[in-house]
């Protein structure tokens, strides 16, 4: 897929990618609430609080999750995944591919690193061959191994 860089900044982000897991950790911490509340004996308020918290940290979780995303900007891209954040310039940065029935796609970098761009989800299909595609031309536009 052959497509022009697309203007600058740009960030593209998983759609479902968002929405189950907010979604889910909506839904998991008003139950963790709702069962606190209603719970009966022999729960105490330790329990009750231990249940909240069991719910927010399970919340906290599916939050790293739905931070993933790929940043770029005129100095370069930024890569958030669900543990890290990696800040790249445009010279380090060589090439991305996303190979089919990968989960995510894999970007290079000139001293030989490779990380996955969780941000950019495979299992969105035409949507993350747009992302790819778009990202690996302004690589190759603003690398240091440009065309």
């Amino acid at each position: 897929m052959s497509v022009s860089p697309p203007d600058l900044p740009v960030t593209w982000r998983p759609s479902r990618g968002r929405i189950v897991p907010y979604g889910f950790a909506a839904v998991i911490v008003i139950g963790a609430i709702v069962m606190a509340i209603l719970i009966d004996e022999p729960f105490r308020l330790p329990d009750r609080v231990g249940l909240v918290v069991f719910g927010l940290l399970v919340a906290f979780v599916l939050h790293l999750l739905g931070r993933v995303r790929v940043e770029a900007d005129a100095e370069g891209i930024t890569v958030v995944n669900a543990l890290r954040t990696h800040r790249y310039t445009w010279p380090e940065v060589i090439d991305v591919t996303l190979i089919e029935g990968e989960p995510w796609p894999k970007i290079d970098f000139s001293d030989g690193r490779t990380i996955g761009a969780m941000g950019i989800q495979g299992s969105e299909k035409a949507r993350a061959r747009k992302a790819t595609a778009e990202l690996a031309a302004l690589i190759h536009a603003r690398g240091e191994f440009h065309a």
